[in-house]
């Protein structure tokens, strides 16, 4: 039996391609439809990632696959361009390897795969969990902002996937984003990487919604920048009975921020009881991120200067000091900065 730390990698042939796919954990079955970019083993190689679907696979078999053309699945195939192409190889997955019921979990652009799989398979899906997902890709930004992406990631891909590092992960650090930005260059060539963000924006599965019968959980950050957080919201209102979870962040992928609280409200939304975390507060609960920024408040930079230091955007440095100043029970960022100094022992706050 693997352990929670292995992922079990195999091929099988769907559609008419080689698709590879990979089991870890144990217990009932929860399939993640296929997303952007993704690689069986460069995303198992991230921690962050591994934690967090490691915290799931304690309760469940987790079955990921990357779709025909990408990723382990190779570039033999061809990676599927619509919604009905995405459905067909979930399908062709469910069918070779998730005999009768299963749960299922729709992430990012899988959410509109999983939606139209459980509207037409109602016997199937058991229950459907969506996070950061939307209806329809064209309500994802303005016609001229998707115009202007698309052209850049199909003509210089370093900077299309520095630009969408920004967009997917902006609570990250400068190299984390670099990281990223290098991951999606390995998982992608720059054609599949437009024309699955041009996929992603002729999404339209609202038909869809109010067919779905399974249990549904909508899982949404408030702050999310890829994704509004009011294209989630506009899912549980329209898929029969669905709950929605609001929750705290700006990071597109779940195992980044706070990837604790989106594994609960994941388990939840998969049927399992568990108590909420108590709200950490004091020196002891500053993230690596808020110290990392009240030093560089302390040193004397305003927003706008560590944000560029950073590169990470000023809303977010200001999100991160606001959260700081929570946790510590204090009224600025000075006091913030050089309550964290005092602890440490390091000089205290410019202008404190």
């Amino acid at each position: 039996m693997l352990g929670i730390e292995e992922q079990d990698v195999r091929t099988a042939t769907v559609a008419g391609s080689t698709l590879a796919y990979a089991v870890v954990g144990t217990g009932p079955t929860v399939l993640f439809c296929g997303w952007w970019c993704s690689h069986l083993s460069l995303n198992w190689h991230d921690p962050l990632f591994r934690q967090f679907v490691s915290r799931l696979a304690q309760r469940h078999t987790i079955i990921r696959y990357d779709r025909p053309g990408t990723g382990l699945s190779g570039s033999a195939g061809t990676p599927p361009h619509t919604v009905d192409d995405e459905v067909a190889v979930l399908a062709g997955v469910i069918d070779a390897l998730a005999p009768g019921r299963f749960d299922l979990v729709g992430a990012s652009s899988g959410a509109a795969a999983a939606i139209a799989y459980a509207a037409d398979q109602p016997d199937r899906v058991g229950r459907l969990v969506l996070y950061g997902g939307f209806a329809r890709g064209a309500e994802l930004a303005s016609p001229a902002a998707r115009a202007a992406l698309l052209e850049v990631i199909g003509s210089h891909w370093g900077l299309g996937s520095r630009l969408l590092a920004d967009l997917f992960v902006p609570g990250s650090s400068g190299p984390e984003q670099d990281a990223f930005a290098a991951f999606q260059r390995r998982s992608a060539t720059r054609e599949q990487a437009a024309e699955s963000l041009a996929a992603s924006y002729a999404v339209d599965v609202t038909a869809e919604l109010a067919r779905v019968r399974a249990p549904t959980s909508v899982l949404h950050r408030r702050q999310d920048r890829a994704v509004p957080f009011a294209l989630g919201a506009d899912l549980a209102r329209r898929i029969p009975g669905a709950s929605l979870t609001a929750l705290d962040g700006v990071d597109h992928f779940p195992w980044r921020g706070d990837a604790d609280a989106v594994a609960d409200a994941m388990l939840r939304g998969l049927g399992h009881h568990v108590p909420p975390r108590p709200h950490a507060t004091g020196p002891d609960a500053i993230t690596e991120r808020e110290r990392e920024i009240l030093a560089l408040v302390a040193e004397g930079l305003t927003d706008p200067q560590i944000a560029q230091r950073l590169v990470v955007s000023p809303h977010t440095v200001h999100r991160h000091i606001a959260n700081a100043r929570v946790k510590l029970g204090v009224r600025s960022r000075a006091a913030a900065a050089a309550t964290l100094a005092r602890r440490s022992g390091a000089p205290p706050a410019a202008g404190s």
